[in-house]
């Protein structure tokens, strides 16, 4: 994980950085395809938990391979620090640009801010903004199961609109596509007023 150049801004609290995620919106998404680089703001839904480690989800990995990564101490191993880790579910028609670059699997960056209003300054370059932001990478792919497809979308209704009822014909989830970023780096930063 790359460190911010004003560390004092980062935010590494778990908690802190998932109420960001819940309190945005909207995602931006970066991507490149054969036209060029593009940005699409997008709604989304999130899967957000905490595992061990410091790297790739664990569940995979050997005994061997988590003593190594764990501190031991009087022959005790200490379970490795839990880490946040994010999966962010966007929707959209399945043709367009959008939908052709997705659908084909991709690095993505990813941006979500909350805006917090003016940072007043005694001379006009000493104004900023109050914000959380949360920027990333990841990989997108489409999700063609319609189990998944449908909890995809359950997840962004319950996002964007908890009271909303969230029922989806077989037809609605066949005609709309789900993509999947599997967020595998991201860091929160925020500059309060």
């Amino acid at each position: 994980m790359r460190q911010l150049r004003l560390s004092k801004r980062e935010i590494t609290d778990a908690c802190a950085l998932h109420a960001v995620i819940d309190q945005c919106r909207v995602v931006r998404i970066g991507a490149v395809d054969e036209a060029g680089v593009f940005v699409v703001p997008m709604s989304f839904g999130y899967d957000w938990r905490e595992v061990e480690g410091p790297g790739d989800v664990l569940e995979f990995d050997s005994e061997a391979l988590l003593e190594e990564r764990a501190d031991v101490d009087e022959d005790r191993l200490e379970k490795p620090d839990l880490r946040p880790e994010l999966t962010l579910y966007v929707h959209s028609a399945k043709e367009g640009r959008k939908a052709r670059a997705f659908s084909r699997g991709a690095q993505v960056a990813i941006e979500m801010d909350i805006d917090l209003g003016n940072i007043a300054g005694d001379f006009a370059c000493a104004y900023s903004r109050a914000y959380r932001s949360i920027m990333g990478t990841g990989y997108i792919e489409p999700v063609d199961d319609p189990w998944e497809k449908r909890r995809a979308l359950t997840l962004i209704m319950e996002h964007l609109a908890p009271d909303a009822r969230a029922e989806f014909s077989p037809e609605a989830v066949e005609r709309t596509g789900i993509f999947r970023i599997a967020v595998r780096e991201f860091t929160g930063k925020e500059r309060l007023p």
